[in-house]
């Protein structure tokens, strides 16, 4: 299994192309190797079904240019923070060896969601231990980000990518799941506000892309400060 340099673990297929699927491209874009971690194979959907929604991250992986695209197999509408889990997720986060790993926001309606990030960030210290399930060589993730898209109960975005480049990209690997939004105004953490669920999409992104004054962003959120080491390369014009 090859070792990327960026991994985004999602509870289902389809959410990181949702919330963070421009950041991926973005990363594919300069060179990095980019990895996406479904937990779960979303036979609980109503629409659709676990094949066919295979056959869709296939193909939206393709679209993001993803150097892999692994699925954990836990239970969907299921995720539970259980050392079983844990233990799956460290070895997988081991093999992958990532720099970066992107988790859901704390907080989401679907309680896969927030239980995938909890179970992210166990995993992420805990495959840093090297005498936890020891026959797999330690690897400890440098930094967890939390995606944030949609989430009106989130903080304040630590920071925001802009994906203006890579905006209609993101919004192909949306559609290849055909059987999950076509014709619908909410998923996931998308509440519905009467327009399609791809019109959503597009102007939560250019709401992100407003904040750092470009067309379209992705926003993220870290427990640590960040740090800057020159304020006069600082970007966002303040007025």
């Amino acid at each position: 299994m090859p070792p990327v340099d960026l991994l985004c673990i999602a509870a289902h297929r389809d959410d990181a192309e949702l919330t963070c699927g421009g950041t991926l491209i973005k990363a594919v874009d300069d060179g990095y190797r980019v990895g996406v971690l479904d937990l779960t194979e979303g036979e609980m959907g109503t629409r659709g079904s676990a094949d066919l929604r295979a056959q869709e991250a296939e193909a939206a992986a393709e679209v993001m240019g993803l150097t892999i695209r692994e699925n954990l197999r836990l239970p969907d509408a299921g995720v539970e923070n259980t050392r079983a889990a844990r233990e799956a997720l460290v070895a997988m986060i081991r093999q992958l060896q990532p720099r970066v790993v992107i988790a859901p926001a704390a907080r989401g309606r679907h309680p896969d969601h927030r239980l995938t990030s909890e179970l992210v960030r166990d995993a992420c210290f805990l495959a840093g231990i090297a005498r936890y399930v020891p026959d797999v060589p330690r690897h400890r993730p440098l930094k967890l980000l939390h995606t944030i898209t949609y989430r009106e109960d989130a903080v304040k975005p630590t920071f925001v990518v802009d994906i203006s480049a890579q905006f209609e990209r993101k919004l192909a690997a949306i559609r290849c799941y055909a059987s999950q939004f076509d014709g619908q105004t909410q998923a996931g953490e998308v509440f519905p506000n009467g327009e399609s669920l791809y019109d959503i999409v597009t102007h939560q992104a250019a709401h992100y892309g407003a904040r750092i004054r470009c067309r379209y962003g992705e926003p993220f959120y870290t427990d640590e400060t960040m740090r800057v080491t020159d304020v006069l390369a600082l970007d966002v014009s303040t007025f």
